[in-house]
């Protein structure tokens, strides 16, 4: 080994802070990967040079606005995540800073560039540009349009948009598209003021997407369901009363509680002025089918016409929990990771709150980080009774 590689110039080696062989580092790198091997949150702590080794090891960019490291070797200074070659153990030292990097006499890698601020918060920036411009856009821009709005190639654009946001640009002015549609409509505006100005170039392809954006005619949402008729029916369970609630696309309510006024308030408050009433012989196959779910959760689920609404997140949430085996669960945030958004742990809890299919759109099946239990939408303790059944200990 050379002389300088044992020992840097004496200017940096009076700044910066050596570290334990990697040998000595094997269990702080345990501790930092945590479970499955998974990079920690965000919000973990380097609070040492061991953890700040296991960091840079990993290329983890959580760690990115906590410290910069050196290498002896090569006289640059890195971002934890960089993607250069791995540098030796005893060449590499920790900066608080870009100044005391500088200061020790290091110039900022080409590569991950540390002048600037992190790669993960430059590539929000870009996709946050993205979606301003598509959201204040006339009629939705073309990718050609957007990637040369944040010069980006197209290619390069569309995948990184895809990996930030967990969906395309295309599917997220889809979804800006439909809450633009729903919250004009909701303020009564006529159908065809709203056609234009949410970017719909015709009225074809705006009846053609409405009926997944509203699940009913424009006309019925802008009157608050005016027209669409909804039928209802109640039976007592082994957890409570269930509410089984249809229109003529298929089941759209599925309501746990233990009196019948409260799940009629809680129909009539998600559809005020559709038309309500009482089903009759019609209903009894899907509610036998339902309870059974309620009572025999472990069991395959039957094939139920289901009329989903919700927003576009919403959606990808539900489809993640309906793929959700009996007998297993998941955090928020594996539930997050799977739609390809590791940051919307919150939006996720507040999607299974807002889910109107009980057992159906299986919401109880996910649990908090450590398997404890969590909100649940019609009481914890319901929640507790359906996974035992499922064969699930619950963490008290």
């Amino acid at each position: 080994m050379s002389r300088r590689q044992e020992c840097p110039s004496k200017g940096r080696s009076a700044r910066i802070r050596r570290i334990a062989h990697p040998r000595d580092l094997s269990e702080s790198q345990g501790v930092a990967r945590g479970s499955g091997g998974r990079h920690m949150q965000a919000n973990f702590s380097c609070s040492n040079d061991a953890a700040r080794l296991a960091a840079v090891r990993r290329r983890d960019p959580a760690a990115d606005r906590q410290f910069l490291y050196s290498v002896a070797s090569t006289g640059v200074f890195c971002y934890p995540s960089c993607a250069a070659r791995p540098a030796l153990a005893h060449n590499i030292g920790f900066h608080e800073s870009r100044a005391a990097a500088e200061r020790a006499g290091f110039r900022p890698c080409k590569r991950c560039r540390p002048d600037l601020p992190p790669r993960a918060e430059r590539e929000a920036r870009v996709v946050e540009t993205a979606c301003r411009r598509i959201e204040q856009a006339e009629e939705v821009p073309s990718l050609a349009a957007l990637a040369a709005h944040v010069r980006l190639s197209p290619q390069h654009f569309h995948r990184l948009f895809r990996r930030i946001a967990g969906i395309t640009p295309k599917a997220y002015a889809a979804a800006h598209r439909q809450s633009r549609v729903q919250r004009e409509l909701a303020a009564g505006s006529r159908v065809t003021d709203t056609i234009y100005n949410s970017g719909f170039n015709s009225t074809g392809r705006f009846y053609a997407a409405a009926g997944e954006m509203l699940g009913m005619k424009p006309s019925q949402y802008r009157r608050g369901g005016a027209g669409e008729s909804i039928r209802y029916t109640m039976r007592r369970s082994s957890i409570g009363i269930v509410l089984v609630a249809a229109t003529e696309r298929g089941i759209c309510a599925i309501l746990l509680g233990d009196e019948r006024d409260a799940l009629l308030s809680e129909l009539t408050a998600r559809f005020p002025k559709a038309k309500i009433t009482l089903a009759k012989r019609e209903f009894a196959a899907w509610v036998r089918q339902i309870v059974g779910m309620l009572d025999h959760p472990q069991q395959v689920p039957p094939a139920l016409p289901l009329d989903i609404r919700g927003t576009a997140f919403q959606r990808r949430v539900w489809q993640v929990l309906r793929t959700i085996p009996a007998g297993q669960t998941l955090s928020y945030t594996e539930v997050a990771e799977r739609i390809g958004q590791s940051a919307a742990v919150r939006a996720v809890a507040g999607a299974c709150a807002a889910n109107p299919l009980a057992v159906a759109i299986p919401c109880h099946r996910v649990r908090a980080a450590g398997g404890k239990l969590s909100g649940y939408r019609w009481g914890i303790e319901r929640k507790r009774q359906l996974l035992k059944r499922e064969s699930i200990v619950v963490a008290e």
